[in-house]
């Protein structure tokens, strides 16, 4: 059995973030994920002390790992210095580079916001790309962006904006030499590499659910990944 506790203690975040954990659920008390889902970060951060390999890979595989905020609200009352929010994103981290991360509903939404979010940072330079929010996928935008989307170059010349046009002011056109070199930043620092392993995995689990999946936003992968949300995760 491959060795994933051997693996998340390399994680510097996970090193930085376990430091004898007593039990005391004062992460737990001040957690504003907790108030919302069936999220305990001191039931986490127990399991991971144990250092029970199968406990390392049922977190990896669970929709736990993908409620926190990382918000580091834990951080600031720990009496032992323990970071349930620095143990999650080496969870995620590693979550993401085996693929285990398909195995939840949460986990299997890192393909929405590669393709969304992330695909807007490196094409647009932004990480909310105005042009590309429709009610179609965003119904809670309401009435008022519907009106705003159909008129969206009268309403942004209004306020002043430059979208994407030439010129200084906001949502303004980046030039494709800063966008080269924020390709630059993520081929470096390993981020292309994380979006290709996320793309790998869910056409893996596609094929596996028996589901179509190319690269646009209209197929059925990444439409039922983008709608699922069991009702169980609430806490409410």
């Amino acid at each position: 059995m491959t060795d994933y506790f051997s693996q998340l203690s390399e994680d510097v975040r996970f090193q930085e973030g376990l430091n004898a954990c007593i039990n005391c659920g004062t992460c737990t008390a001040i957690c504003p994920a907790a108030e919302v889902y069936d999220y305990d970060p001191r039931i986490l951060t127990d399991m991971l002390q144990t250092r029970n390999n199968e406990m390392v890979e049922e977190l990896l595989k669970s929709d736990m790992i993908w409620y926190c905020g990382e918000c580091m609200s834990c951080k600031t009352r720990c009496p032992r210095n323990n970071v349930p929010g620095l143990l999650v994103i080496a969870l995620r981290n590693l979550s993401q580079k085996t693929g285990f991360f398909t195995e939840s509903e949460k986990g299997r939404q890192q393909l929405f916001l590669k393709r969304s979010i992330g695909e807007w940072i490196l094409n647009y330079g932004y990480c909310v790309y105005a042009p590309h929010l429709h009610t179609s996928m965003f119904p809670e935008l309401g009435d008022v962006w519907d009106w705003i989307d159909n008129h969206m170059d009268d309403v942004f010349t209004r306020v002043g904006a430059k979208l994407g046009k030439d010129g200084p002011g906001i949502l303004r056109k980046i030039q494709s030499e800063d966008l080269d070199e924020l390709k630059a930043i993520f081929d470096a620092t390993g981020g292309t590499e994380r979006y290709e392993t996320i793309e790998k995995y869910s056409a893996k689990k596609a094929k596996e659910m028996g589901l179509n999946l190319d690269e646009t936003h209209n197929n059925e992968y990444f439409l039922k990944i983008y709608n699922d949300n069991d009702k169980n995760h609430h806490e409410f």
